[in-house]
């Protein structure tokens, strides 16, 4: 047995959980369904999360030698082409992706000096697009100089952020054990009725959170073949993890019903739920802001973190499969450090673009902060589509490919399951493209709220066929340049 292979089960279970989960999911579908989400949790992870991490767990172990990641499965199971174009959209997801981390920063740096989330109801969204601006165009030089002091610092502060959303649970079902000030800010918590969501067009419209929560597990493919035995070990790891997670957000969704009334949920808990709910606990406790200082610091470093490394690593993404005949190859020259010009350049383009256009139509930063959240998790959630379009690809053609693991043996089955999980994905985007604020007395802004949702991912996905054209022209050039030359 080769010595690589030494993971077990609970390290892939552990693994998996720390890149997957953290305090926001809870937070951030609390705030769009209150208490009922512990139901949504228990289907979500039945019938969407634990296939979703299997079918990845398959996908991996096939394609163990690939570089590229979901791009390279989609090429080896399509076409060069096609495989262009999932990689492109893993790395164009991310640019409403970017465009959110400046507001969030913003709001840790309030929080962290000032205890209070005046700051979200004060500030005008034009003005925030503006700070936003200068935040991302400052850490876009930042990365631009090959710096990682800042990518390192923000992976101490994720893990800090991670020990934080298992220690808010805690002190969440502790608390009325240790405080009498402590208690249930929702009431009938212990009746089944309390926990069941209405089925309506209002619940539809909020799926693409619960999917973006659970999604990116193919981050966690790497690891499929050094797992002993991954037959065996792999699914189980995958199955502890959904305990995990399932517990985490059914507990963690349980305290913020504890803390928040879910029939009177506040308009700007998705930005300041986390810290709201601290410090909330601080008082509980007797410790006053310290959870909230704690929890403000290292969130702002894992802000930090995550929005340089998330310029540069997503390019290297889409260029480390990539073809000659789509991507233009002046596109791909890096300087002396390593740096991908000109994609940091589209990059900072695009973004500035996503940060700056909402603040002409949205007035508060409570509403901009909610609609690029919102925005987030219809785009993000189009990459997980090319997961399981491999997946049926890979049991369409199930005697070209083989796999140390396999999620189903039975081809048809594993081709049903892939295309229920894609129906599913693309079923929550869609729905989410629906505005989820109350714009009852605004018509205006739900319906550029509405426009901006339809034509944000249409546009970003559309700028994926401009590249093979380039591509086309400079090859073209290229060859009549050294026919000449030869001549």
């Amino acid at each position: 047995m080769s010595q690589s292979k030494k993971l077990r089960w609970y390290n892939i279970a552990i693994i998996a959980f720390v890149s997957v989960w953290g305090l926001g999911n809870v937070v951030n579908n609390y705030a769009t369904q209150g208490i009922s989400v512990i139901f949504s949790w228990i289907l979500i992870m039945i019938f969407y999360f634990v296939p979703y991490a299997l079918i990845v767990g398959q996908l991996g172990s096939t394609f163990k030698d690939s570089s590229g990641g979901v791009s390279s499965w989609v090429k080896n199971t399509s076409t060069k082409k096609i495989g262009y174009f999932a990689a492109w959209t893993y790395w164009v997801v991310h640019i409403p992706y970017l465009a959110q981390k400046p507001q969030a920063i913003l709001i840790a740096l309030s929080w962290t000096f000032k205890q209070n989330g005046h700051f979200v109801a004060e500030t005008s969204a034009l003005v925030v697009s503006i700070l936003s601006l200068f935040i991302f165009l400052f850490f876009l030089w930042i990365s631009s100089k090959g710096l990682t002091t800042l990518k390192r610092i923000g992976g101490l502060a994720g893990t800090a952020m991670f020990i934080m959303s298992l220690l808010f649970i805690l002190l969440a079902i502790s608390a009325p054990m240790i405080s009498n000030d402590a208690v249930l800010a929702t009431p009938d918590m212990s009746s089944l009725s309390t926990y069941i969501p209405k089925f309506d067009l209002n619940y539809f419209t909020t799926i693409s959170f619960l999917v973006l929560a659970v999604g990116g597990a193919e981050k966690i493919s790497p690891y499929i073949n050094e797992t002993k035995n991954a037959s065996k070990e792999f699914p189980k790891g995958m199955i502890v993890l959904t305990i995990m997670i399932a517990i985490c957000a059914i507990l963690g969704s349980f305290s913020m019903g504890m803390l928040f009334d879910t029939n009177a949920i506040p308009s700007d808990l998705m930005a300041n739920g986390a810290y709201e709910a601290f410090a909330k606990l601080g008082q509980y406790y007797r410790v006053g802001n310290l959870f909230v200082i704690v929890y403000a610091v290292a969130n702002a470093l894992a802000q930090v973190s995550a929005l340089a490394f998330s310029i540069d690593a997503p390019l290297k993404i889409l260029l480390a499969d990539s073809d000659k005949e789509f991507i233009p190859e002046s596109f791909t020259r890096e300087n002396k450090k390593g740096v991908i010009v000109n994609g940091y350049l589209l990059t900072g383009l695009l973004v500035s673009i996503l940060i700056v256009l909402p603040g002409l139509g949205i007035k508060s930063m409570n509403s901009l902060y909610k609609w690029l959240l919102n925005l987030n998790s219809v785009v993000m959630p189009l990459r997980y589509l090319w997961v399981f379009f491999a997946f049926m690809m890979i049991n369409k053609m199930h005697s070209r490919f083989d796999s140390d693991y396999k999620f189903v043996k039975n081809p048809k089955v594993g081709f049903a399951i892939g295309l229920w999980c894609f129906l599913f994905t693309a079923f929550s985007c869609i729905m989410g493209i629906i505005p989820k604020l109350n714009y009852s007395d605004n018509p205006k802004a739900f319906l550029f709220e509405l426009t901006l949702n339809i034509l944000t991912p249409i546009f970003l996905i559309a700028l994926g066929f401009i590249f093979p054209v380039l591509a086309k022209r400079e090859n073209k050039k290229v060859f009549l340049n050294s026919k000449n030359q030869i001549l």
